[in-house]
């Protein structure tokens, strides 16, 4: 086996992201079966789409490409919180199980703002 060292995985924001998609599928699996193709649908790709893109980032050279990728990230991380909204108004989840997803989206968030301030931090250095 080759060993290769995927620094994406060491990113505590990577892990927690890899986490909610596995919280949001749990969820998604007590939906109607009428939103498999609909909301859930939506859910799934918006939230595999977090880790994937923090992954893909890391792998640019640029600081200016990786920042794009941690803005389609935060994106997908607005896109999630708002489908939670509509579940939740639907009868999907209870409050309860919106405010620990709400939770763990702020975090996520805070993680990504983070890492954006500091690619920003480089990329103006790099102007000067």
């Amino acid at each position: 086996m080759i060993e290769f060292d995927f620094s994406y995985r060491k990113l505590n924001v990577y892990q927690l992201s890899k986490k909610l998609v596995t919280d949001i599928y749990k969820l998604i699996g007590t939906f109607p079966n009428t939103e498999t193709y609909a909301l859930g649908d939506q859910l799934r790709r918006a939230v595999i789409s977090i880790p994937s893109n923090i992954a893909e980032g890391t792998a640019k050279a640029s600081p200016k490409e990786q920042f794009h990728f941690l803005e389609i990230a935060y994106g997908s991380l607005m896109e999630i919180m708002c489908q939670l909204e509509i579940s939740y108004d639907l009868g999907y989840i209870d409050q309860v199980q919106l405010r620990q997803s709400e939770e763990e989206i702020v975090m996520i968030y805070k993680m990504l703002s983070s890492m954006q301030s500091t690619l920003k931090s480089r990329m103006q250095g790099n102007h000067l």
